[in-house]
Order: structure tokens, then C-alpha cells, then sequence
């Protein structure tokens, strides 16, 4: 962790990766591989765009103008979706799989919702800028001449609604324009200057965010809740753990999905932070888990709604 008196308050803490901890924890989020496997692609040639140039001379010799465009885009993702579905944790943890796809050191800088500051004129575009130019003085450290970058930084910005809702928005205060401004400055800071730095914005309503920063988006990931599928992914190793047969995790699989008139499931989170939890919790300290019992839990617990985002 680093820390530092000019940087207090911009950051809730810093990440370093390749470490144990994310790498385990990115390793419990299944389900989600189509969004893992891009965004390690995307931030992947952000920090060694001669991959990219490789792969190209292996499969594609000649198409160096389509290259041009792939690796001219901003760095900026932005993860899209439900509560609960994963976002932030992917955010939070994907750098380690950068990391060692890379062979470079990465650090992961957590936005906290304090740089909105406390509505004082100038205070939120000060403070944003003042995150932008932290990580491009980092960054800056670890671009090379050429080739594959030394390290590399993540920006992450959770729930970034609240720090970069749309300008269109009549209701918009004054000082929160001005801050979207400044947010969008350091956007293009970071990709004028090639550096080896992407932001990772995490948000439950996209609608919201001001048009000028999704158009700046490299890509934007979106989420929703786990099928069955991906449920039985989630349940069926921790389940098995504790004796469930095929039949008795398949019950609970169905369970955590939509039952009328509830036309929702359970979310990542509900799955794993709440009903495993629940289920252990019941049976502790008397007796062992009960599969008959855990079903009764399930089909009693009441997932997450779905955030109702407005249209607009």
C-alpha cells in the first residue's frame, strides 16, 4: 500500500498486483468469463501494444491501419449493470490477471466517493484533477520508449453516476458540470500521452452517465444476473462441499431463480453473501446442513430487486 499527505482522501487505498488475495478472489467469480477474458485484452494492450503488433505479423501481415485504430482507443472501460452482479469485484481483482498475463507489476487506484467533495466551488473539479494527475505522474513513470511498458495503473471509479452523470440533465448543479469537465480532461490526458493507465468505471444505471464519457469508452462490459448456469456454477462446489447430491444442488439452482410473480433471481452476491452464509449459519453449532432444509431457506430468502433505472 502506498500512501502519501497529497493524495489523502483521493483514494480509498492502493493495490498491488500480482498478489494472492485478488487472485483468489477473481478466481471465486464464475460465470463471468466472456467479461473477464475482454477486459484482460483490453487493459492487457493498453500497457504492451506490441502483443497486438505480434499477433498481427503471425495472422494478419498487413493490417496495420486496422491495428492503428484498436490501440488509438481511450482508455476507459466502463462496467455496466445490476446490483450484485459482479462489477466491482471483477474491477477490483482483474489487474492480477493482467498482471500475470503481462509480467508487469500493476497498481490499482480505488476512486473513493469523497472526491465529490462537499459541493464548495471548484472543490470537485479540483479534487478529480487532482486524481488525474496522480495517475498520470505514475504512470509516466512506467512508460518506456517503446515496447511493453514497466507497470502500469488502474483508476477505478465505483458507482461513477455520482461522478459523471450526464450534462443534459436540467436539474445538474453548476459545480457537477464542472466536475464531468474535469473528468473528461483526464480521460484524454491519459490516451493523448499513451500511457500506460486505464480507468475502470463501475455503474448501475449507464443511462445516467454523460454521453462524452461513453463515447470515450474503449468498451463497455454489461452484466446482468446469473442464469442457471451460471448459478450451478456458483453453488455447485461449495454445495458439494458440504455432501448435497446432483439432484439436491440442482433444487437449489432452481430455487434462486425467477418464481412467479418474482420475475428476478438471485444475484452473484446474493448467492454467495447471503444464502451459503445462511445455510451454514442455520445448521451451526448443533447439527450438519440438512439439504431439505436449505431448499426451505432458498425458496424463503428474497434476492436483491433489480435497480430501477429511469429512462432518463
Amino acid at each position: 500500500m502506498a500512501s502519501g499527505a497529497g493524495i489523502e482522501g483521493l483514494f480509498e487505498r492502493h493495490q498491488n498486483y500480482p498478489d494472492v488475495e485478488p487472485q483468489e478472489r477473481l478466481a471465486r467469480l464464475v460465470g463471468l468469463d466472456d467479461q473477464k477474458s475482454r477486459l484482460t485484452k483490453i487493459l492487457g494492450l493498453l500497457v504492451n501494444p506490441d502483443g497486438l503488433q505480434a499477433w498481427a505479423k503471425t495472422h494478419h501481415p498487413g493490417a496495420q491501419r486496422l491495428l492503428n485504430g484498436t490501440l488509438r482507443r481511450p482508455p476507459l472501460v466502463v462496467l455496466a449493470g445490476d446490483v450484485g452482479s459482479g462489477k466491482s469485484e471483477l474491477a477490483e481483482t482483474i489487474g492480477d490477471a493482467v498482471a500475470r498475463q503481462e509480467k508487469i507489476d500493476i497498481t490499482l487506484f480505488p476512486l473513493s466517493l469523497s472526491a465529490r467533495g462537499q459541493g464548495r466551488v471548484g472543490e470537485m473539479t479540483q479534487l478529480i484533477s487532482a486524481a488525474f494527475d496522480y495517475t498520470v505522474a505514475e504512470a509516466s513513470k512506467l512508460k518506456s520508449a517503446a515496447g511493453k511498458a514497466r507497470g502500469a495503473v488502474i483508476l477505478l471509479v465505483d458507482e461513477a453516476d455520482a461522478l459523471a452523470q450526464s450534462r443534459e440533465n436540467a436539474q445538474m448543479h453548476h459545480e457537477d458540470r464542472a466536475g464531468v469537465n474535469a473528468f473528461i480532461r483526464g480521460i484524454d490526458r491519459l490516451a493523448n500521452g499513451r500511457l500506460p493507465a486505464a480507468v475502470i468505471m463501475c455503474t448501475n444505471r449507464l443511462n445516467a452517465l454523460d454521453p462524452a464519457v461513453k463515447r470515450r469508452a474503449a468498451d463497455i462490459l454489461t452484466f446482468s444476473r446469473p442464469d442457471e448456469t451460471q448459478r450451478h456454477a456458483v453453488l455447485d462446489e461449495p454445495l458439494n462441499a458440504l455432501g448435497f447430491s446432483a439432484a439436491q444442488v440442482a433444487g437449489i439452482v432452481g430455487a434462486t431463480g425467477p418464481q412467479a410473480p418474482r420475475t428476478y433471481g438471485f444475484t452473484f452476491s446474493d448467492l454467495t453473501q447471503r444464502l451459503i452464509p445462511t445455510i451454514i449459519l442455520d445448521a451451526y453449532p448443533m447439527q450438519a446442513v440438512k439439504p431439505a432444509r436449505a431448499l426451505e431457506l432458498a425458496l424463503k430468502m428474497i434476492p436483491t430487486p433489480p435497480f430501477q433505472e429511469s429512462a432518463s
